[in-house]
Parts: C-alpha cells; sequence; structure tokens
C-alpha cells in the first residue's frame, strides 16, 4: 500500500469512528465535550510516560484514558451540583487539567518533546512509517490498525444500542419510564467519547480528532431530520473532507490535517447556506415567500371588503390601492401580477375583480386574523 493510500485509509477511518459518536454529541448539545477531552489527556500522558520511564504507547493510552474519564467524571459532578451550567462546567474543568499536565510538563519534563506539532496537529503524514511490531512481524501501519479497532467498536457499540442511545437521546424522561437508565446511558457514551478521542489523538492529533467528532455531525444535522440518515450523512461528510482535503495539501504543500479540518468546514459553510430546510438561502426563499404571501392576503381582504360599495367607487382601482395599502408601485404591480397568474383577481383596465378563488382566500385570511 503507498503512503498517499495510507494517509488517506487513516482519515477515512478516523472520520468514521468520530462521525459515530459525534452524531450524538451535536443532538445532545456536548460538543464542547470532545474538545474538552482532546485537552484534558495531557496530564494522563505524562502519567503514562512517568510510569513507562519514558516513551509506551501502550502507558500514554492507559494514561490518556484514564485522565478522560477523570475529565467527564468532574464535568458531571459540576454539572449535578446545580452551582454551574453544563459549559461552564466543561470550561471550568479542561483548563484545569490542561494546565496541570502542561505545569508538570515544564516542571518535571523539561527535555521532552512535546511541542504544538505533537499535541495538537498530529503526525497523520507519518502514519506510513509508524508500524506496528509483534514479536518481530511487522503488521503495517499502526494508525490503521488503532483506529480501524476503533472505528468497528463504535459501530458495535451504536449497532447494539441504537435504540437506547436514540431514546435517552431525545427523550430521557420516556427512557427512564421505559426501563433505560438515561445516566448510565449517558456515561457509556462518554465512555466511547474518552476511548475514541485518545486513540484518534495519539495518532493524528488535536485538531483532526475534534474536527471530525463535530463539524462532520454538525454537517450532516442540517441536512436531514431522520437520525440513521444523519450517520451516514456524517460519516460521508467526514470521507470527502479526508479526500477533498488531502488533494488540496498535497496541491498547495500545506499541513494535510490543517487541510482536512479545513475541508470539514468549507462543506459545513455549504450546508449552512444550502441546505434544503435548514439552510440560510431556503430559509431567505421562505420568508420572502411568506411575505408575498401575507401581501397577497392584504390585496384580496381590501377588495373583499368594499365589493358591496358601488362600481363607481375608487376603492377597486390600482392607483387608489397603491395609496391605501401603501404600495411602491413596483410592489403593486408585481403583486397585482402574482394574482392574477394565481387567479386570485381580475383586472379590467384600471379596476380589480376578485374571482371566486379569490374571495375564498380572503375569508380564509379573516378567520385567521379573528382567531
Amino acid at each position: 500500500m503507498s503512503a498517499f493510500a495510507v494517509i488517506v485509509l487513516t482519515g477515512v477511518l478516523l472520520s468514521a469512528s468520530c462521525a459515530l459518536i459525534g452524531c450524538f454529541l451535536v443532538l445532545r448539545r456536548m460538543a464542547m465535550m470532545a474538545d474538552a477531552i482532546s485537552h484534558a489527556i495531557l496530564p494522563g500522558l505524562v502519567a503514562g510516560y512517568f510510569l513507562a520511564q519514558g516513551p509506551s504507547a501502550l502507558a500514554g493510552f492507559a494514561g490518556a484514558a484514564l485522565a478522560a474519564v477523570v475529565t467527564v467524571t468532574l464535568v458531571e459532578a459540576l454539572r449535578n451540583s446545580g452551582q454551574v451550567g453544563d459549559q461552564s462546567a466543561i470550561g471550568i474543568v479542561f483548563p484545569a487539567m490542561f494546565a496541570l499536565g502542561v505545569f508538570i510538563t515544564s516542571r518535571y519534563y523539561e527535555d521532552v518533546h512535546l511541542d504544538t506539532d505533537a499535541v495538537l496537529y498530529g503526525n497523520i503524514e507519518f502514519a506510513p512509517f509508524d508500524m506496528l511490531i509483534v514479536n518481530g512481524i511487522n503488521l503495517g501501519p499502526q494508525s490503521l490498525w488503532m483506529l480501524g479497532a476503533l472505528t468497528l467498536l463504535n459501530l458495535g457499540f451504536v449497532t447494539l444500542f441504537y435504540k437506547e442511545l436514540k431514546l435517552a437521546t431525545f427523550d430521557p424522561e420516556l427512557a427512564a419510564v421505559m426501563g433505560f437508565s438515561p445516566a448510565l446511558i449517558h456515561y457509556a457514551l462518554m465512555l466511547m467519547l474518552s476511548v475514541t478521542t485518545v486513540g484518534a489523538f495519539t495518532a493524528v492529533g488535536a485538531i483532526l480528532v475534534v474536527a471530525f467528532l463535530i463539524v462532520p455531525a454538525a454537517t450532516a444535522y442540517l441536512l436531514t431530520d431522520d437520525l440513521k440518515r444523519m450517520i451516514g450523512l456524517a460519516v460521508l461528510a467526514g470521507v470527502l473532507s479526508v479526500v477533498i482535503g488531502f488533494l488540496f495539501a498535497l496541491a498547495l504543500d500545506a499541513s494535510v490535517a490543517g487541510a482536512m479540518a479545513t475541508a470539514a468546514g468549507v462543506l459545513f459553510t455549504l450546508a449552512v447556506l444550502l441546505s434544503p430546510s435548514k439552510g440560510l438561502l431556503s430559509r431567505r426563499r421562505q420568508l420572502q415567500q411568506q411575505r408575498q404571501q401575507v401581501i397577497l392576503e392584504n390585496l384580496v381582504v381590501h377588495l373583499l371588503n368594499h365589493e358591496h360599495i358601488a362600481a363607481e367607487s375608487h376603492e377597486a382601482e390600482v392607483t387608489h390601492l397603491r395609496s391605501e395599502l401603501r404600495w411602491s408601485p413596483a410592489l403593486a404591480q408585481r403583486t397585482i401580477r402574482q394574482a392574477e397568474r394565481a387567479g386570485l383577481v381580475e383586472q379590467h383596465g384600471d379596476r380589480l375583480t376578485l374571482t371566486e378563488a379569490g374571495r375564498a382566500l380572503a375569508r380564509q385570511a379573516q378567520t385567521r386574523a379573528e382567531r
């Protein structure tokens, strides 16, 4: 397998494993928890280095996983105390944990190579060269084994407990009545988040972990209201971000992790703008349609209210309508054309008369106004 293929496959497995968990974080409005854990595991990494008396993937993973569990426990304890809100609890715990790790590192391990490249950006570019060797046998890139295991683990977790996760996410009270423990499901999800964050962090760094846990899931949330479809779209958005980001990184000779995270952000931006149901453009179009509907109803209600007046009255004349309803000439002309196309009015010279459809719409509008 070529080096480029290993990098892309590493990103694909990362995006898939993160999207499976990230969808439930977005729905539960716990997106910041992913960022908190990705930073709060630093003291655990330091503890693993201390216990192993040097770099050790196993010790680092164990220490980081323990730090992640401690972070989740502290956040939940603060939240359940009722003294602070959810986001405040996260904002208190994760800077404290991260600062503790920085303090210990700077005080006791000044000679340890722990820079922003290692902690934040990660080394996904070097994934093809970090091999997993067991009993002298080269089993291939370590990142593929790690992230492949995480993907299978998360897929199994979501598949087995899909009903419980869905119920506890959307209606925890009903889940409790039906015998499911929302608290237990929550802690199980947080445990899977911790394992995913730690495992992915060691392979690709914090930026990609946080980006792929949240951004693809948020993108999918804008595109559908169906949970299963949301999970599938989140995985697809993550995979597209990996491929597009990698191609841009090659073309621009830029950071691969940064390009992948940026591509995820671009896809999210497109979803914000173009989502059929929740996008800014579709909402603007809906508001315009609603505004035009109100204008049409004002026209037909005005005509209905003055139908009993003699034909020589000026109430039905276009020029009088413009002044009565305070419309500009362009708005009046556009509204009358639309009303004619909809079969609501007929124009005879400068006068308008209602059709049966126009009278029906006017009566409906009056009924709604009286309620």
